[in-house]
């Protein structure tokens, strides 16, 4: 306080007495308040230098990794792949990502990733995911749909697309299985077990006969397999589902196609399963085998 009355003397003294001591404390004053906020700036900048210098610290970015390999869930998680679901991890990564400058790796980032990472693999640990587990997978497909949509335009072939899809979903839904994406005319789910994607792939068949539009009816092709894909995100990867894809490329219209693996899981009791067949089509191992699957009593010709 002292040195404060002394510079405001100094520069009333300098001021001529024009504007008295009063004028002289408040420039006094507003330089002080200056430079403590000049010191205040540079003192929160030292401490963001050292927060940024920790953060991309090379031996915390190394253990940080290290201990995301060893965390439950998938260690890669935070890519666009893994977090194209809508599940609370994969949406909250999604937003983590998109913060992170990407011109340089942090520590933070990967520690938050990995706490992310550990409530998806808890959450499919107990049951709201599938990971490693067999799973039945059934794909869908409009037979000629491309060709009749570039005769009549995109309205109606928007309006066939939602018909067709609510029949679908709600054909997947009934059998308690999810509706894993939309692929234009087609559908891919997963199910638990593949009498419940036999029967949803037989009643989204059978929910085609009450659907016209411009004087076209939908016709449905339908693939079943069961095996392990592995699930990134909200969707199934790997060579399951791939087989899956050519299994319904292999189906006639309004035919269900299910492989000989899925078809051993099948309820004898419940299904009519026909002959099995090799799956010619490429990439197919040459030994794999499908059959066509009716209900019990309702054998198509």
């Amino acid at each position: 306080m002292a040195h404060t009355r002394v510079r405001a003397r100094a520069r009333e003294r300098e001021c001529g007495n024009a504007g008295g001591l009063v004028t002289a404390f408040a420039h006094v004053a507003e330089e002080e308040l200056e430079s403590t906020q000049s010191n205040g700036e540079r003192r929160l900048a030292r401490i963001r230098a050292r927060a940024v210098k920790a953060d991309t610290a090379p031996q915390l970015l190394a253990a940080a990794r290290w201990l995301r390999k060893r965390l439950p869930g998938d260690e890669r998680f935070g890519d666009p792949l893994s977090t194209a679901g809508d599940a609370p991890p994969e949406v909250i990564a999604r937003q983590v990502s998109a913060l992170q400058r990407s011109d340089r790796p942090s520590v933070a980032h990967e520690l938050g990733l990995g706490a992310l990472q550990v409530w998806q693999g808890l959450s499919e640990a107990t049951g709201r995911g599938r990971g490693t587990q067999e799973v039945a997978l059934l794909f869908t497909d409009l037979v000629g749909f491309s060709s009749w949509a570039l005769e009549v335009g995109d309205e109606q072939a928007i309006e066939l697309l939602r018909e067709v899809g609510h029949v679908i979903d709600a054909a997947i839904d009934d059998h308690d299985g999810a509706v894993v994406k939309h692929l234009g005319d087609g559908t891919m789910a997963v199910f638990e077990h593949s009498n419940d994607a036999a029967e949803a792939a037989l009643d989204a068949r059978d929910g085609m006969t009450g659907i016209e539009v411009a004087g076209h009816r939908p016709r449905l092709r339908s693939g079943v397999h069961a095996g392990k894909p592995r699930k990134l995100g909200g969707d199934y990867l790997g060579v399951d589902v791939n087989i899956a894809a050519r299994v319904v490329e292999a189906a006639r219209p309004q035919q269900v196609l299910v492989s000989e693996v899925s078809c051993h899981a099948l309820d004898q009791g419940r299904f009519e399963i026909a002959r099995a067949k090799r799956l010619k089509a490429p990439g197919a191992p040459k030994e794999f085998r499908v059959s066509q699957v009716e209900r019990a009593g309702d054998v198509q010709a």
